[in-house]
């Protein structure tokens, strides 16, 4: 069996390169090595590749560019899933892609499940939506997992720039009206994992065609994110003493941010029996705490 694999070099593609490995003989591959804005090369490799599973974790993720680099945003994040999904199809693979919460508008006041009406408030999400719905347009047998707040310990995340800033300034001023669940990318990795070997194992893949919630245990504010990341920084290391809590107006961006992005896992439990650790317990074994 054979996984290709795209997006290698991201958070989240960079840890499936280790937790797909005892699945598959993984093919992975990244820009710019590969231009995900010619669907002909995406095709190509698909078929030469003829994978029994296509995954893409591959994303344009500059969420405030987006607004600018729209046509860019969207050939990523809207039309290269569903080249990728069609051209599994035709080969026989299952599909797995992951979305994000930003296809909601964050108003409501509880945990977002699955079948709430997505709404999204930039481009960046707008073109997320549009990915997910070629992807299900396509007719391929598909996982969706829909992410919040990824960080890791590589690359470019909240978790990292809140480190930085720490050892640099003596107070730090984050946002603490909009809500979500800090997402470790090794916890998706793995559990991405997890999920699609049952998947294989079944004789019905299309069974679990659908969206799956994919996101850590509890929530927090952006302000309580980041003074749990500096709380949990040796002492000598930072130079931050206090983070103070302000609210999204106070720090504009050029896109729009939802105040609410819980997600609801209670789908990917019922269907694959797997739950993800609470956000402080990975922020902790990332951050090698006791």
């Amino acid at each position: 069996m054979k996984i290709l694999l795209f997006g290698k070099n991201g958070q989240v593609g960079w840890e499936l390169r280790r937790t797909l490995a005892p699945l598959a003989q993984v093919t992975a591959v990244d820009y710019p090595e590969i231009n995900f804005t010619v669907p002909a090369v995406l095709r190509a490799l698909v078929t030469a590749t003829n994978p029994s599973v296509v995954v893409n974790a591959a994303a344009y993720t500059a969420v405030d560019k987006a607004e600018t680099e729209t046509e860019l945003c969207r050939q990523v994040n809207a039309v290269a899933p569903g080249v990728l999904a069609e051209a599994a199809k035709k080969v026989g693979a299952l599909m797995v892609h992951y979305s994000t919460d930003y296809v909601f508008d964050g108003t409501n006041t509880l945990p977002y499940v699955e079948t709430d009406a997505p709404n999204p408030l930039g481009a960046y999400g707008r073109a997320k939506l549009d990915g997910d719905r070629a992807v299900k347009a396509s007719g391929a047998d598909h996982l969706i997992f829909r992410l919040c707040w990824v960080y890791g310990a590589r690359g470019q995340n909240f978790m990292l720039t809140m480190q930085r800033l720490a050892r640099e300034r003596e107070t730090l001023r984050v946002v603490g009206d909009q809500l979500g669940c800090p997402t470790w990318s090794r916890m998706i990795a793995e559990t991405t994992a997890l999920a699609l070997k049952q998947v294989l194992a079944g004789a019905d893949r299309s069974g679990f065609n659908g969206e799956y919630h994919l996101a850590a245990f509890g929530q927090t504010s952006w302000h309580g994110f980041a003074s749990r990341i500096i709380e949990l920084m040796p002492e000598a290391e930072r130079k931050c003493r206090a983070v103070e809590q302000i609210t999204t107006p106070e720090y504009p961006t050029p896109a729009k941010r939802p105040a609410n992005s819980v997600l609801d896992c209670g789908k990917l439990h019922k269907t694959f029996g797997l739950r993800l650790p609470h956000w402080e317990t990975s922020l902790r074994q990332v951050l090698d705490k006791p």
